[in-house]
């Protein structure tokens, strides 16, 4: 794979992903092809910095998730029964008749 700069026409030089063995551009962060993280672990989780896997409620289980049932929000549930985006309390429209 050989990529190039749509403005310069600089070609940009590759690296093999270790875990997949692909090739990705030098200096990419993840690989494009399996999401391994190429930059290492320092550069990605620094503090306070969210890593996708975590929020500060622990590891985020991503099938027992709920989402805000406002409608319009992108927050889920926490432990405490609030949306973390807008607040609202959860209540559960499917057992309303």
């Amino acid at each position: 794979m050989t990529l190039k700069c749509a403005h310069c026409g600089e070609v940009f030089g590759e690296e093999t992903c270790s875990a997949c063995q692909g090739s990705v551009p030098q200096g990419s962060r993840y690989c494009c092809w399996c999401g391994e993280n190429l930059s290492g672990s320092e550069e990605i989780h620094r503090a306070g910095e969210w890593t996708g896997t975590e929020d500060e409620d622990g590891p985020i289980d991503f099938e027992n998730r709920i989402l805000c049932s406002d409608g319009t929000c992108i927050g889920v549930i926490g432990p405490d029964g609030l949306c973390k985006e807008c607040g609202q309390p959860y209540t559960d429209d499917s057992e309303e008749g």
